[in-house]
């Protein structure tokens, strides 16, 4: 029997030409409409329309999440305790403009952050190189985020100092791994023999804290603000997405800012059995509900948007990866483990899984309905792809029986099919604002503040006496309150001078 047997079509919803098939995931009317129910007494319009207000729904850090404003291309006032924001966001989008327009003769650009001041613009500079016919300025563009000396040599061997600019991206500027490449980046552009005046130039920065910027040495003419308001991997739209700008011209940023306002403008306004995000949150907690799933995939079937999963990582995992809710208490659900890659190269990697594990983890397939180039192979390879996309979802949805027990798919695995007419800045800016506001979406279902990320914290506060010990060269070091007898152990291993034969 067809695991469609007992659905009642039409499965199919879309927004902004985005369209959303839920066939596979196995819900019926009944199903969909206790969900609806459920996610009413939650109060999840009064948590979008507060969303969207600037109401302090960030209750940990008291302060709203209103990246909405970022993309809010009409400049609608939006006020903030009293006092609008769009001036401020509108500045910046002017003097990003300025800036395209004032850059030549550049040949690389280093952009140095890390988390969400690196994920969102190098998932969007990977996506947009692949669009036929969008114009690059030709710059290479190179983004350093980890600390491994590995990236930073890989980037500096092909940089050139006197035509390179820098973009250092913290919001507080006091990641560690960002000021250290940031001053190593510095003291290769000296070391290559430009003066203090060339340096000053080439530096620019984006962040909240304006003060430790111009100490680091960057022209207060060079730095692009950031507000608290706005969470790290919610920052592509801010001057965090420069790179952006710089690369493909101040117009395509705008396109991709107007995909991300359309999907807002949809979720704010759309009934909730018509709103995508809404829908999309519904169905992962009903997988959560009826199988206890512990982890989903993302798979997105155009080689363009194989950092998406690596995005969506952080966007999942950070703002509801929780264990206690907003008033403290323990949670019955919160963020699966999140994972994918580009299709098909997944369907040779750990498709087995999928099919034959005991494991059920809900698919996201995401496809794009025309080809991602001009070649003349283009149409044929497409269709392949796209053949290949829906063969998976219908042989996990379905299953096959067989007398030989290896050959058995159990089927009843579900997924959702979401189908982008073309990748271009605004599908693109569309595709990562649907997942943002059903990122959103779930974390008010499970009454969880999707706002804040102290979980990232005590790790970073742990590795300051670690790193001590190590700069020591001690191979003596013993346990205390800040570091345990394992991790003293190993202190003193690396502090040794132990080599493996």
């Amino acid at each position: 029997m067809s695991y469609l047997s007992h659905l009642n079509p039409p499965n199919l919803h879309s927004a902004v030409e985005i369209v959303l098939d839920t066939a596979y995931q196995g819900i019926d009317t009944q199903g969909w409409e206790k969900l609806f129910a459920e996610a009413r007494q939650s109060q999840l319009e009064q948590f979008i329309a507060d969303l969207f207000a600037g109401k302090h729904i960030n209750n940990s850090e008291d302060r709203p999440a209103l990246h909405s404003a970022l993309r809010n291309l009409t400049k609608t006032p939006i006020l903030i305790d009293g006092k609008d924001v769009m001036p401020a966001v509108a500045d910046v989008w002017r003097r990003i403009e300025a800036l395209c327009n004032k850059w030549v003769g550049v040949t690389d650009v280093i952009h140095i952050g890390i988390g969400g001041s690196d994920f969102g613009p190098r998932l969007a500079i990977e996506a947009l190189a692949h669009v036929p016919g969008l114009q690059s300025r030709g710059m290479r563009m190179h983004f350093l985020a980890n600390i491994d000396t590995a990236e930073l040599a890989r980037i500096l061997a092909r940089a050139q100092p006197h035509s390179t600019r820098v973009v250092i991206v913290s919001k507080s500027f006091t990641t560690l791994e960002t000021t250290m490449n940031a001053k190593a980046v510095v003291a290769w552009l000296k070391d290559s023999g430009c003066t203090q005046s060339q340096i000053t130039h080439a530096l620019y920065a984006v962040t909240a804290n304006i003060h430790a910027a111009k100490d680091f040495g960057v022209d207060e003419d060079n730095i692009f603000p950031f507000w608290d308001w706005v969470g790290g991997r919610y920052s592509v739209w801010s001057a965090v997405g420069l790179p952006i700008a710089l690369q493909y011209g101040f117009e395509t940023f705008k396109q991709f800012l107007a995909g991300a306002e359309a999907i807002d403008l949809h979720f704010k306004n759309a009934p909730l059995e018509k709103n995508l995000p809404v829908i999309m949150a519904l169905s992962l907690l009903y997988q959560q509900e009826k199988h206890h799933i512990k982890a989903y995939a993302a798979i997105p079937y155009a080689d363009a948007l194989d950092w998406f999963p690596k995005w969506l990582q952080q966007l999942d995992m950070e703002s509801n990866g929780k264990s206690v809710d907003r008033n403290g208490k323990p949670v019955k659900h919160s963020s699966p483990v999140v994972f994918g890659s580009a299709g098909s190269n997944a369907q040779h990697s750990y498709f087995q899984l999928f099919h034959q594990g005991t494991e059920i983890i809900p698919i996201d397939f995401i496809a794009v309905r025309d080809p991602m180039s001009d070649r003349p192979e283009a149409v044929a390879h497409h269709r392949i792809l796209l053949s290949n996309c829906l063969a998976q979802a219908q042989a996990l949805a379905n299953g096959k029986t067989a007398s030989n027990p290896n050959d058995v798919y159990p089927g009843k695995r579900p997924s959702n099919f979401l189908l982008l007419p073309k990748l271009n800045a605004f599908y693109l800016g569309a595709l990562l604002a649907l997942y943002e506001n059903r990122t959103a979406t779930l974390g008010a279902l499970w009454n969880i503040n999707s706002f804040d990320q102290p979980g990232v914290e005590y790790g970073k506060v742990l590795a300051k006496p670690i790193e001590k010990a190590l700069a020591s060269h001690q191979s003596d070091i013993q346990s205390n309150a800040e570091i345990d007898a394992v991790t003293a152990a190993r202190i003193n291993l690396l502090n040794s001078n132990y080599s493996p034969s």
